[in-house]
């Protein structure tokens, strides 16, 4: 009876101890991101009632491509990752999952939602997709080694979700969608640079050149990061101009932009990396609530 119970602990927790390392490898957090905001412009570009069982279907298929690029570009930079304070402690680094199992459970993901999409959406949505994957696991992720164009080919793979659902919900790119398309495209540029910003020691050690304008963390860099937050809030109340939204949530997203942007200014003066930290954070409130505002106008 000990010796059952002695074999079946280890077991159980080698299993345990695998699954938790696989969840850290598709950064769940950020694939749902990914799914919601594909979820939101769905919702935004669905005309009349809305097909529950579709739209949870797109999510999951956005979510498993997200998890299948995020994987592959793991598997690429595990080498830089050992490096960096903030990343070697990642499931490749660790040896808690092989290069080889990384490999499988990209393709499993991968091909799992790129099946849901083709099957449940449309050709546009699936390929626009697989483009998402290719551009950020094979241009953007070697490009971060090379200079900060890479944040400018990031931002489409990063700003493609709003744009996918859309599209699944209306089978085609119009001018609404290029909208929502263009706020998330726009918005990951203060994003992306703040983090480079409070990371760039550690970013140094991997060879990683994301700063703008020579890499320097300097009031030229912030002046940088300030004109593009300052760009979200014309691009807010754009909803509201061609009638997708209304009011209230132009009201919300100008509020959050003008926040956003206030968080900025202190960089500009000190250059602080607790300034870069409350940009950075700020970057990651500002999505979600302008894009849950816009669903609650539309619902």
């Amino acid at each position: 009876m000990l010796a059952t119970k002695t074999t079946v602990e280890p077991i159980t927790s080698g299993l345990a101890v695998k699954l938790k390392a696989y969840y850290e490898l598709l950064k769940f957090r950020l694939s749902f991101l990914v799914a919601f905001s594909s979820g939101f412009g769905y919702v935004l570009g669905t005309q009349g009632a809305i097909d529950v069982e579709r739209l949870l279907l797109l999510c999951l298929g956005g979510f498993c491509v997200s998890g299948a690029s995020i994987t592959i570009n793991q598997i690429l930079e595990r080498d830089f990752d050992k490096l960096m304070t903030r990343t070697k402690n990642r499931p490749l680094p660790t040896g808690r999952v092989s290069v080889t199992e990384a490999i499988w459970f990209a393709c499993l993901l991968g091909m799992v939602g790129l099946w849901l999409l083709i099957r449940f959406t449309n050709p546009l949505t699936t390929a626009l997709s697989f483009l998402s994957l290719l551009l950020y696991s094979f241009v953007y992720t070697p490009l971060k080694r090379v200079g900060p164009i890479a944040v400018l080919v990031g931002a489409f793979p990063g700003a493609f979700p709003p744009l996918l659902g859309w599209v699944a919900a209306t089978g085609m790119i119009s001018y609404e969608a290029l909208i929502l398309f263009g706020i998330q495209f726009i918005w990951q540029f203060p994003h992306f640079w703040a983090i480079a910003w409070v990371a760039d020691d550690d970013y140094k050690k991997a060879g990683f050149k994301l700063l703008p304008l020579g890499g320097r963390k300097d009031v030229r860099t912030a002046i940088q990061i300030m004109s593009y937050t300052l760009f979200l809030i014309p691009l807010g109340l754009l909803p509201l101009k061609i009638g997708l939204t209304g009011v209230d949530s132009a009201i919300v997203a100008t509020i959050c932009g003008v926040l956003f942007l206030s968080q900025t200014f202190s960089l500009m003066i000190d250059g602080s990396r607790k300034s870069a930290l409350k940009i950075m954070f700020s970057s990651f409130i500002y999505l979600p609530v302008v894009q849950i505002a816009f669903l609650l106008d539309k619902v």
